[in-house]
Formats: structure tokens, C-alpha cells, sequence
């Protein structure tokens, strides 16, 4: 039987337990007029000594808790005050990281910008040969390509002239950029019109030697300072020496001696009127312009520039004086 177990001065007893209908409560039970003979309290039948004292929770007695019992508290962890500053310093950290990627993307843009400049000054001896974007194309791609220097002095004047008449008549002119014809390129786009072009062989000459191929608002002017520096720093006969070495003449040939070789099977030095004035109007497109084997319009063309190329004395000044 359950119940619970009360003791008098003599005697054990076994009291049942209070139906559910009546209170279990401290006040429900009628205490004993002597409170000298007070039954002794009642204690439910455990193991745990009946006189062990409540011991409260230090967060209760304190109030940290807020009034309830730590486990009614809401499960956040240890206080994390200081780690609100964790995503702060990340941040920064990261913002630090991206300032210096983009530091160092300036630093090499600016470097890229700078160093065709550095190189016109390092191209300026006549021992130097220099190598075009087109060339080191070929070297990439593990083409190869046919190039052999001649100085300005082994190539025959033939070809200077036609050159000049055909891409540049007044090179000995300008300072690297035929301002005259530039202006009438820029109205045509702003009319609408098919330009025609307008570059000087000293900024085809930057052109090949720094940029790339192709129509390009950007390409041209990042072309224009080139063209100017090139013409301030070097000379006259020094960047026509480069722009004939460096010319394309068709796929993996650059350079009047390859060209020379390569369409007539003769030196540079020693090429005929009519075989300069093929050479010179095939350079717009030497890929599909075959300066050996020309059709009709190609030979057309040489002609014209043959008949300027004769009379070019008053051009060629500044090569020939």
C-alpha cells in the first residue's frame, strides 16, 4: 500500500494518501492543537535525507537571469558581446584585400601603358632590331616567321618612294600625325560616311610594334602618342628603317629582305621600279594581296603609285637629302 510514513512517540503508522478530490496543500492538513506534539513532517519515501537544504541557483538569486529559471531562458549561448566586432574586422579585411588587388591592377595597367614609351627610347640605336606584336603572334602560335634585318642604306630607294607615295606622302611633313587628313576621317563619321584612312607610316609603325590589328577607337588612340612619340624621338630615316623591316608581306613574311626574297628572289637592294610599286600597294592587305603573283586591279594600282614614286623628289627630303 502506498502512503506516507508518520511517526508518534511510540508507534509507526502508514497514513494513506488524500484523495483527489481533497488538497494536497500544506493547509489542508489540521495541525495539532500542542505544538509540542507536532508530528514530526512528513517526507515522501526516497533516498535522498530528508534534511538536505534547498540550495537556489546563483543566477536567481543574483537576477542575471531576468526573473526566470535558467533553463526557461532562451538558448543563446555564452554572451557574445565582443564578438560583434569579428564581422566588422572581416570586413575591413576584405576591403583591405580588394584595395590592394585593384592597387596592383592600376600599378600594372599603368606599367602596360607606360612601357611601349620606354621602348621607343630603347629602340633608338641602330643596332636594336626590333620585333613586332605580329611576330611575337607568330612565336605564340609556334609558326614562326621569316625576317631579316637590312639597314636603311641596303634598301633600295625604289622602295622607299613607293612606300611614302602609297601609305604616306607627306611623312617628311607632319610630326607623326597628318592632322589635315585626320580631320577629314573624323567629319566623314560624323556625317555617316565611309571613312577612309589616315594613318602615317610612323603610327602604323607604333601600331606594329606595340598594338594589335583591327578597327578600334581605342586601338587609334592609344596609336595617336605613340605615332607622336616615335616621330619626336627617333629619326626620320630611323622609323622608316624600322617600319620596312617590321612590314608584313604577306603570312610569316616581315620585312622588305624577306619580302623581297620571298616574291622576286632578290635582295632588297635590288628591286625594280614596278616590283617596289607591287610591294607598296600590297601592304594594306598582304594576306590576300600577292605582291609576286598580282591580278589585274593589283597591277592597276602599282602602276599609279609607280608614276608618283618618279616624281616623289620634293617628298623625300628628309630620307634623301
Amino acid at each position: 500500500m502506498d502512503g506516507l510514513i508518520r511517526r508518534d512517540d511510540q508507534n509507526w503508522d502508514i497514513v494513506p494518501e488524500p484523495r483527489e478530490s481533497e488538497s494536497r496543500g500544506p493547509d489542508s492538513r489540521t495541525l495539532p492543537a500542542d505544538a509540542s506534539q507536532a508530528p514530526e513532517p512528513v517526507f515522501p519515501v526516497t533516498d535522498a535525507p530528508p534534511d538536505v537544504p534547498f540550495q537556489a541557483c546563483p543566477e536567481m538569486l543574483s537576477g542575471d537571469a531576468g526573473g526566470r529559471h535558467p533553463a526557461d531562458q532562451d538558448d543563446r549561448g555564452p554572451d557574445t558581446g565582443g564578438d560583434e566586432e569579428l564581422p566588422s574586422n572581416a570586413k575591413r579585411g576584405m576591403l583591405a584585400r580588394m584595395r590592394r588587388r585593384w592597387r596592383r591592377l592600376v600599378v600594372i595597367a599603368v606599367v602596360l601603358l607606360l612601357l611601349p614609351y620606354a621602348l621607343i627610347i630603347l629602340y633608338s640605336p641602330n643596332v636594336v632590331h626590333p620585333v613586332s606584336s605580329l611576330m611575337l603572334r607568330d612565336l605564340a602560335l609556334f609558326r614562326g616567321y621569316d625576317r631579316q634585318w637590312v639597314p636603311f642604306e641596303k634598301i633600295s630607294p625604289n622602295l622607299v618612294q613607293a612606300v611614302m607615295m602609297s601609305e604616306d606622302g607627306q611623312f617628311c611633313m607632319h610630326a607623326g600625325v597628318d592632322w589635315v587628313q585626320m580631320r577629314g576621317v573624323v567629319d566623314d563619321a560624323l556625317e555617316g560616311e565611309q571613312t577612309r584612312g589616315a594613318s602615317t607610316i610612323p603610327m602604323q609603325t607604333a601600331k606594329n610594334l606595340f598594338l594589335w590589328n583591327g578597327r578600334s577607337f581605342v586601338r587609334k588612340a592609344m596609336e595617336l602618342p605613340l605615332a607622336l612619340a616615335a616621330d619626336f624621338v627617333w629619326t626620320k630615316r630611323r622609323l622608316m628603317e624600322i617600319y620596312l623591316n617590321i612590314a608584313e608581306w604577306g603570312p610569316g613574311i616581315y620585312g622588305a629582305e624577306a619580302a623581297a626574297q620571298h616574291h622576286f628572289g632578290v635582295p632588297a637592294s635590288k628591286l625594280t621600279r614596278r616590283q617596289a610599286a607591287l610591294l607598296a600597294v600590297s601592304l594594306p592587305n598582304p594576306i590576300d594581296r600577292n605582291a609576286g603573283k598580282p591580278g589585274r586591279g593589283l597591277k592597276r594600282l602599282a602602276a599609279m603609285i609607280e608614276r608618283r614614286a618618279g616624281a616623289s623628289g620634293g617628298y623625300i627630303k628628309c630620307l634623301y637629302p
